[in-house]
């Protein structure tokens, strides 16, 4: 079965074509710049070689119709003899509120309940239901799944993820915690049991999804407890250039004292703080290490506080959980900075976390244990693959086992 699946963000396509009987990635790449002056579309092979095709890409459509175009057409790079090759197409969508905590077959009904949801993901659901709408045009007699990054955090019970303000909020605009990243979240907590050779019932385990985006999970017997991410991707951890947690009070202080509207201050949170905001210097970890290793205050004040509020939750969801057994790093820093987890548990030697930091600090990428041989704590490098995890969630629904 051969599964193309696409996550469409506001200006970029990615995509990668499964053949699901091995799990191979066939082939992958990406849309950028939709809308934009200079939009390509650039191809990985398999085996390593890329290639950049530079095409005037206005929106969504255009693009999603390059890249099946490409699949077929590229006497050089086309991996297919007929689109009709495709299966189905799982597509990643944001946020399914709370009208979905499963992956699920789409039809007019879930369309609509995407469209509902776009009030609370702006930016994403709109994207993400072009990409749908693109398939639907081009492929209209192909299946396609909806997998939502909201979806994994549905079992959260109602004291983890409703905020103390009036009720009648959640009731009237469904203002509460969702989460995000659930798809990586549920894939590397699954992942570490197999890698480990445990079942996840009866283990707690905390997740750390860290990148320039980044969220923790609290996950009990294969179940989310609770999430950093809240209604919206802001709240949680500091991250490359989001605020994460933030007084409220301090939010209304600043829009006073800067005039600024709600656009105004969301921008501020979103775009200008975190890392960059600190630093002054750049939302990439990778900036940020050549700045605090030239000495730079403020980049050093940042990796401080960047790491430290990683720690602070792992010892929160271990509270939680009523302790901890395996704690996971995954996402573009969790998989390949090994200063960050070694930061993130240093101090926690309480709980019986061990780094070993010998070995941590040869390991990017790549699937390991890192922490000692008698540390309590299992501290474990899974990389992240929400392509495959919803490539298969798209195989299991159309063989009827979802």
């Amino acid at each position: 079965m051969k599964i193309l699946v696409l996550n469409c963000g506001s200006s970029s396509i990615k995509y990668k074509l499964f053949d699901m009987s091995t799990q191979e990635i066939i082939i992958q790449g990406g849309v950028e710049k939709i809308g934009l002056r200079g939009s390509f579309l650039k191809i990985n092979m398999p085996n390593g070689e890329k290639v950049t095709y530079e095409k005037s890409i206005p929106e969504h459509t255009v693009g999603v119709e390059f890249i099946l175009r490409t699949l077929v057409s590229s006497e050089d790079y086309g991996v297919l003899k007929s689109l009709d090759e495709i299966d189905a197409v799982g597509h990643r969508v944001v946020h399914g509120g709370e009208a979905f905590s499963k992956s699920v077959l789409i039809d007019k009904e879930v369309l609509d309940m995407i469209i509902a949801c776009s009030d609370l993901a702006p930016l994403h659901n709109p994207a993400n239901l072009k990409g749908i709408n693109a398939i639907t045009e081009s492929l209209p007699n192909v299946p396609q799944v909806a997998v939502f990054d909201t979806a994994f955090h549905q079992t959260m019970p109602e004291y983890s993820y409703l905020y103390a303000i009036p009720y009648e909020l959640y009731d009237k605009y469904g203002v509460r915690r969702y989460g995000f990243h659930g798809t990586s979240h549920r894939y590397v907590s699954q992942r570490v049991c197999d890698f480990l050779g445990v079942s996840p019932e009866g283990k707690r385990i905390i997740t750390c999804h860290i990148g320039n985006g980044g969220s923790i999970s609290a996950i009990k017997d294969g179940k989310c407890m609770d999430t950093t991410m809240g209604l919206t991707p802001l709240e949680g951890l500091m991250m490359g250039t989001r605020s994460g947690d933030i007084d409220a009070g301090a939010v209304t202080y600043i829009m006073d004292k800067e005039g600024l509207t709600t656009t105004g201050v969301s921008n501020l949170l979103n775009k200008k703080s975190g890392v960059l905001g600190i630093s002054g210097v750049s939302s990439d970890m990778r900036d940020l290490e050549a700045a605090c290793a030239a000495g730079n205050e403020k980049a050093l004040l940042a990796e401080k506080m960047y790491f430290y509020r990683i720690k602070k939750y792992i010892g929160a969801y271990a509270a939680a959980l009523g302790g901890v057994d395996i704690i996971v790093f995954t996402g573009g820093v969790g998989e390949n900075q090994f200063n960050a987890r070694t930061e993130s548990c240093k101090g926690l030697e309480y709980m019986g976390i061990e780094i070993d930091e010998e070995y941590n600090n040869t390991i990017r990428g790549e699937e390991a244990v890192v922490s000692t041989a008698d540390s309590k704590v299992k501290v474990v490098v899974i990389p992240t693959d929400e392509e495959l995890m919803i490539a298969s969630d798209t195989m299991s629904i159309l063989e009827g086992k979802n």
